[in-house]
């Protein structure tokens, strides 16, 4: 080591997010001064878009493989913390394991999108936080998706909480009591009397109350009353277009022969289709003291006769198979209104899809890949899933975008998302429009040059949660209150700390830190707790705090420190 008493941080990835934490991490200031990174990149870069490498003061090591000896020319052995931000659940798995072998004393911050890898992780690094941008960022698209001005919603332990009036949510609901905001000019966060709090924070349970409900199910009720708009669009996707048009063309020749026939014969209009059909049909009545005329036109229905059959069952085949495409497809859709469409079952439109169900909003999902990430779960919560390319808008129309109250566009390609949205726009110029751009500074620009509504950065919104986790702060969500910052944070317990061995009651401090579940090591998270019940070291408990509060709580949740050997420097404290 050089000396250098600066807290270090090792930061793996190559893409936006590595450069908004790295960011991030030289933004903090400890009292001995700015923190120290060193980032580790590929030797080429994987996108155009920043990762980081460009920033001044971060010291880059170049590498392809993430293995014992890159993480010793990074200085991981002594290291305070390590990022792992790579797309590559399984890589960055490998890597973490690696990395143990350098330095087994190691705060871990890993990018993991599948749960029951995050899990193993958690087990293997009792000091580690596993993180999904997804997760993160997905209730700040849900949020803007639902016209909101704040992403008040994000998902914990397999549940979609959000912050409410208590006016507007069922009691059976209500998760916590937040603030008392009746007096604007005194607003009480975590009262201690949780009913007298009027804002609170409340399940998503998909069953929205009241009138709401109500009108939802008359929507439900006018859509089942439009089975024509059903069948033309059926119709229209029965046969291939030249089936069609060898059809039609057909037809039209059976019709004037027939009429010339008709014409021929001095015969009504009914006589004279009786007589087109059966002689087109069944080729019968051949009369040698008929005119020629008349013969010639007989010959000549007779023969497109044996050409109808043939076409005639060729467009029901192909009616058929096109259907049963169609329907695998999703192009066979009601007309809908109201309804939130979802373009990119990635990572985020996964995590968007599932909580805006959550929230009991109707969805229709588009994705040009049948086994996307996310096909599974919608294919199981009933969410219809339109396969196609969203930048066409017949792909668009097919999810009745023009009558959607909002178009969240996630897919992980930004010329794809930009072109469904300016497409999306044309059918509604005043529809909501949330896009997804990797690069902040190019979804600012957008938004103001193309008038989209709300324009996100996925790296730029989760960045913030993984510097906290390695700096031991990890954020679930940050919900504001008036001029108050309420901060949702999962902590835990340290052998040997104060609150080891002490009543789950212990927790809660009026005004400063609330519990709202308690998850025992290696259990199931649970939401109604016993303040009897004892803490134990590796337990971890959600709270929902203020920022002192929660710096009272970690200085809880850890060993004290032992004292300082005489005519030792005092330590320093931890950054308040």
């Amino acid at each position: 080591m050089n000396g250098d008493i600066r807290p270090h941080y090792v930061v793996c990835g190559s893409d936006p997010l590595a450069y908004w934490v790295v960011r991030a991490l030289l933004a903090t200031d400890p009292p001995a001064g700015r923190v120290r990174v060193t980032l580790v990149v590929p030797e080429r870069r994987r996108s155009e878009g920043p990762d980081g490498r460009d920033l001044p003061g971060v010291q880059v090591v170049r590498a392809d493989r993430l293995d014992e000896a890159t993480f010793r020319r990074a200085g991981l052995a002594g290291a305070d913390g390590l990022a792992l931000l790579h797309q590559d659940d399984v890589g960055n798995m490998h890597a973490a394991l690696c990395a143990q072998e350098v330095e087994p004393r190691l705060r871990l911050v890993v990018r993991m999108f599948n749960t029951s890898l995050a899990n193993g992780v958690r087990q293997l690094f009792p000091d580690s936080a596993v993180l999904s941008d997804a997760s993160i960022s997905a209730p700040a698209f849900v949020a803007a998706a639902l016209g909101e001005l704040a992403p008040t919603h994000f998902r914990h332990a397999g549940r979609t909480l959000y912050v409410a009036r208590r006016a507007d949510v069922r009691p059976q609901d209500v998760v916590s009591g937040l603030a008392v905001t009746t007096d604007p000019e005194l607003v009480r966060v975590l009262p201690a009397d949780e009913a007298s709090a009027d804002v609170v924070l409340a399940e998503a349970t998909g069953r929205p109350p009241g009138t709401e409900l109500a009108a939802r199910r008359l929507v439900r009720a006018r859509r089942r009353r439009q089975p024509v708009a059903v069948l033309l669009r059926a119709l229209r996707s029965f046969a291939t277009r030249k089936i069609g048009v060898a059809v039609l063309v057909l037809l039209a020749v059976i019709a004037v022969l027939g009429w010339l026939n008709a014409r021929a014969a001095h015969v009504n209009w009914s006589d004279a289709l009786y007589l087109t059909l059966v002689t087109t049909l069944s080729g019968q009545d051949p009369d040698l003291a008929k005119p020629v005329a008349a013969q010639i036109m007989q010959v000549v229905l007779n023969l497109a006769g044996l050409a109808l059959i043939p076409l005639i069952t060729a467009a029901v085949v192909d009616g058929i198979v096109n259907a049963r495409l169609a329907l695998h497809a999703g192009r066979i859709q009601p007309d809908r209104s109201g309804h939130v469409v979802v373009v990119g079952l990635g990572n985020i439109g996964t995590r968007v899809m599932a909580q805006l169900h959550d929230f009991g909003v109707e969805v229709v999902a588009i994705d040009k890949n049948p086994e996307a990430r996310g096909a599974p779960l919608a294919h199981r919560l009933g969410v219809p899933l339109i396969i196609g390319d969203a930048g066409q808008e017949e792909t668009l129309r097919a999810a009745s975008v023009d009558t959607s109250q909002a178009l969240v566009v996630v897919s992980t390609d930004d010329g794809v998302n930009l072109r469904a949205a300016l497409n999306a726009r044309s059918l509604d110029p005043d529809l909501r429009v949330v896009l997804r751009l990797f690069d902040g500074d190019f979804a600012e620009r957008i938004q103001q040059a193309f008038g989209i509504g709300i324009s996100r950065s996925v790296s730029y919104l989760a960045a913030p949660a993984f510097a906290a986790a390695m700096l031991d702060r990890a954020v679930i969500a940050t919900i504001p209150v008036d001029r108050h910052a309420l901060l949702v944070t999962e902590v835990p317990v340290v052998a040997g700390s104060p609150l080891d061995g002490r009543p789950l009651g212990a927790v809660a401090r009026p005004g400063e830190v609330r519990l709202l579940a308690y998850t025992r090591a290696g259990q199931k998270t649970e939401w109604s707790t016993d303040p009897r019940m004892v803490i134990h070291a590796g337990d971890r408990l959600t709270v929902v705090a203020r920022r002192a509060g929660l710096t009272a709580l970690l200085r809880e949740t850890t060993p004290v420190p032992p004292p300082a050997p005489a005519g030792a420097p005092a330590p320093r404290q931890p950054d308040e």
